[in-house]
Formats: structure tokens, sequence, C-alpha cells
């Protein structure tokens, strides 16, 4: 009996670990969009050539983030290039969505 309340009290430890865990791993990945994106910015690409710039790179991230490119894109092309280059961009977003 005992065995058995450790192995359910352990059980519903590690699954918010474990979501915990996925969360990072798409916010690390949502954040090397944006990392690729800002450089396409910076390398002066043109925000309608950004998509098929960064695809080309062969990006490491899984296909379905391929996704967030147009989402995150005029984010990035909205600021002052000076904020663009100045800041880390993936790191505000990755700390944004680690908070949700």
């Amino acid at each position: 009996m005992v065995r058995f309340v450790l192995a359910g009290a352990l059980a519903l430890t590690a699954v918010p670990a474990l979501a915990q865990s996925e969360k990072e791993v798409s916010c690390g990945y949502q954040a090397d969009v944006v990392a690729a994106v800002r450089q396409a910015r910076l390398d002066r690409v043109k925000e309608r050539q950004v998509r098929e710039t960064v695809l080309a790179g062969n990006p490491s991230w899984p296909e379905k983030f391929n996704n967030a490119i147009p989402l995150v894109t005029p984010w990035i092309y909205e600021m002052p290039r000076k904020d663009v280059r100045d800041n880390d961009l993936a790191a505000v977003w990755k700390e944004a969505c680690l908070a949700q």
C-alpha cells in the first residue's frame, strides 16, 4: 500500500516537470526562430523574403515552428534597426514565453 501511494505521488510530481520541460523546449525553438528572423533583418533581407531566406539556411528546429516565421517577422521589422541590433530579441521572446 505504501509503495502504491509513493508511486502515485512520484508520478504526479513528475507530470508538471515534464510539462515544464516541454514548454522550455518549445520556447527555445521559438527563440531560435526569433534569432533567425532578427539575423535576416540585420542582413537587410527584405521583409517579404524572410521566410524563404530563413528556411534556406536549413534551420535545426522542427518543421512546425516554421509557422512562427510570419508571426514574428512584422514584430521585428517594425522595430527601429538600432533596437534590433542592440537587443537580444531571442532572449526577450524566450523569457516572455516561459512566463506564460
